[in-house]
């Protein structure tokens, strides 16, 4: 992902305590972050040009909960993201010259929320975007090529929240219908449509899709909390679903379910902060998915948002349901639904 033209000019860092892979190489992580995407040539950068929105928003996420926003440059960051709204459909694209996605589009917000930028945009189109891609039954396509998902259910209530118009807007009560039709009953969980299997990361989207609606009491909170603990693997790691191996960004998934459910406590916090960090590169800084395998920015993200929310040290709080640092949430005064502690 290209951070080529947004990174500020360094005034050098800070200087990692010790090569220990037990403690957050947190400068390295900085450094990681600032230099991704540098060789526009490179082979990675142009296969990956169909992700580059949501890789913004993974590098600005990450570095805003480090407390080290202002390395990137606010302005060239935001000319970007209006370059990407459809004139058209106003949703927006990864890239200049792709089509329009309701992922990408969530991401576009989500940067210019953090960055109190939304006046730089078409609000009223992203609004229409989101809107026409509801269906009759309360799912959402992703784009105009009617791929249904519940991703798209929780980006849709993701992106009118952050807007402030979830009301007036779309059919509420229908898309909550759907999502619930997509609740497995043996497990509690949720598949990507109805009868599908459930699974971590998809659970995350239905969980925070009810949380964003205020709808929490449709979950059997227990059964899909003990579905959710039974993923942490004797590494400490958790996996999204039995049998596979443990992954890093399902430190995200899975940990921010269970915190928006009340039931974080339900796994051993400390095991999976030791395999958090054995999936830091102590030499390039970086997360990867599982200790010992290259480095990435999404699991960069994933694996300091996941050290945030078991409270590690010098990271500022993020919030379970939006996959933001918690300051911004409160600045715009939005109160995603959160259970007690059980």
């Amino acid at each position: 992902m290209d951070f080529t033209s947004f990174v500020k000019p360094s005034n050098g860092g800070g200087s990692t305590e010790n090569g220990e892979a037990n403690k957050l190489q947190f400068w390295k992580h900085v450094e990681y972050i600032e230099n991704h995407g540098k060789q526009e040539d490179d082979y990675e950068y142009c296969m990956t040009e169909f992700l580059r929105m949501s890789g913004i928003y993974w590098g600005v996420t990450a570095l805003d909960i480090m407390g080290q926003l202002d390395r990137l440059d606010r302005k060239s960051i935001i000319e970007f993201v209006k370059r990407c709204q459809c004139p058209a459909s106003g949703g927006f694209a990864p890239c200049e010259g792709h089509d329009p996605h309701m992922l990408y589009t969530l991401s576009a917000v989500q940067i210019l929320c953090t960055y109190d930028a939304l006046d730089a945009i078409d609000c009223d189109a992203v609004v229409r975007f989101i809107v026409g891609l509801q269906q009759p039954d309360g799912s959402f396509f992703g784009d105009k090529w009617g791929e249904v998902d519940t991703r798209f259910s929780f980006c849709a209530v993701a992106t009118l929240t952050l807007l402030k118009r979830m009301d007036q807007s779309i059919d509420v009560e229908k898309a909550v219908k759907f999502v619930m039709s997509c609740c497995n009953q043996t497990d509690g969980g949720f598949g990507s449509k109805t009868g599908a299997e459930s699974h971590a990361g998809l659970i995350y989207c239905c969980v925070g899709f009810l949380s964003l609606t205020q709808r929490l009491h449709l979950l059997d909170v227990d059964k899909l909390g003990w579905w959710l603990c039974e993923r942490q693997l004797p590494s400490g790691g958790l996996n999204g679903r039995p049998e596979k191996l443990p992954d890093v960004c399902y430190s995200w998934w899975v940990l921010s379910s269970l915190t928006i459910m009340g039931r974080l406590h339900w796994i051993s916090s400390e095991k999976l902060q030791q395999f958090i960090l054995s999936c830091q590169d102590t030499e390039t800084g970086g997360f990867s998915d599982r200790t010992g395998n290259m480095p990435d920015i999404f699991h960069t993200l994933f694996g300091i948002g996941g050290l945030s929310l078991l409270g590690h040290s010098g990271l500022k709080a993020i919030n379970p349901t939006l996959c933001m640092p918690q300051y911004i949430i409160d600045r715009l005064n939005i109160k995603p639904q959160r259970l007690t502690l059980a």
